[in-house]
């Protein structure tokens, strides 16, 4: 079965950009099974990915249209794109499903970084839900959808993602200063300052400001029956614990032995009552679920991009795809 791939961009007239002028944007990409004839090429996207290495797809050919599919949305890392996670929607999509990744507005790295965006990431859980309201009604893919089977899966700040539209609700933030958030943080490596941010754009923004109110609201959405969680960041900390424990959906998370998030991890399998957690490669690190890299990336970012010589990343990410597609098949 060939691949199918194809881009796209939304605009979610309900809520507004991080400028407050026009509405805010939702580029998303796609990868599910292909109609009989398509064939795969190497793919040219836009904005390009120097640093990772991209499979082979067959661009915009139809959708084999024998039946209807079962349904994955990604959720990127923060500062990351979509395409981060390629290696595990081409893996799902080839079993069978329709695999969406949105570039999270103001937190990807196909458009400018706002500190907005990096701050409010409970936006994020609002995409996916707005996204796949769309994708099932209306473009190429409409029709072909089964939203009784809609799955999520989320890297690093993209598990928190996930755990919010199974209702896990966001109580504090790692980035504001307080003596309960004994977590605080003064930002992620692309915005070392982001807590000095914070009061300025209180002031500033009424488009921040109104986000930021509904940090402690519930973005639960029941149509996702399972979630797969690869690594998900220490904002998951900052979730409220009597949520977490009411969470009833099937949840799997895998994370590397040696990533500095392991902690966080443990914290959260430890209030999920329907988890479960799986170590990967002892010396294995956060950004083991990136894709292989370029000898662009190697040179740019070796501490992104080259693994310990014990860890194989192509290795995991095969492993960790199959974990995935059993918890989604299973549920």
């Amino acid at each position: 079965m060939a691949i199918g791939f194809r881009q796209g961009l939304l605009q979610d007239t309900t809520r507004p950009n991080w400028d407050g002028n026009g509405p805010r944007p939702l580029s998303w990409v796609a990868w599910y099974p292909a109609a009989s004839g398509a064939v795969e090429r190497e793919l040219v996207v836009d904005p390009p990915q120097p640093w990772f290495r991209i499979g082979p797809a067959a661009k915009d050919a139809p959708i084999d249209s024998a039946r209807r599919y079962p349904v994955v949305l990604l959720s990127h890392g923060t500062g990351g794109a979509a395409l981060n996670q390629e290696w595990l929607a081409r893996d799902l999509a080839r079993r069978g499903f329709i695999v969406i990744g949105v570039n999270h507005h103001g937190n990807t790295s196909t458009e400018p970084y706002r500190a907005e965006a990096f701050l409010c990431w409970w936006e994020r859980a609002r995409d996916l839900t707005v996204l796949l309201d769309h994708i099932a009604t209306d473009g190429e893919l409409a029709g072909h959808i089964d939203v009784n089977r809609a799955f999520i899966a989320g890297y690093s700040l993209g598990g928190c993602t996930a755990m919010a539209l199974l209702g896990a609700i966001t109580e504090t933030s790692r980035f504001q200063a307080s003596p309960e958030n004994r977590n605080f943080a003064r930002g992620p490596r692309e915005f070392p300052d982001l807590a000095d941010r914070l009061p300025g754009l209180l002031e500033s923004s009424a488009a921040f400001r109104d986000s930021w109110s509904r940090m402690t609201a519930s973005y639960r959405d029941i149509r996702f029956k399972a979630a797969f969680l690869l690594a998900p960041g220490r904002s998951i900390t900052g979730f409220n614990e009597a949520s977490l424990r009411s969470v009833a959906t099937p949840i799997h998370i895998v994370v590397g032995g040696a990533d500095f998030v392991l902690p966080a991890v443990n914290w959260l399998h430890r209030r999920l009552p329907t988890s479960r957690l799986d170590v990967m490669a002892p010396e294995a690190g956060h950004h083991v679920f990136l894709p292989e890299a370029t000898e662009a990336g190697r040179r740019a970012d070796p501490d992104v991009c080259i693994d310990p010589p014990s860890v194989d990343r192509g290795d995991i990410h095969r492993r960790a795809a199959m974990l995935a597609a059993e918890l989604f098949q299973e549920s």
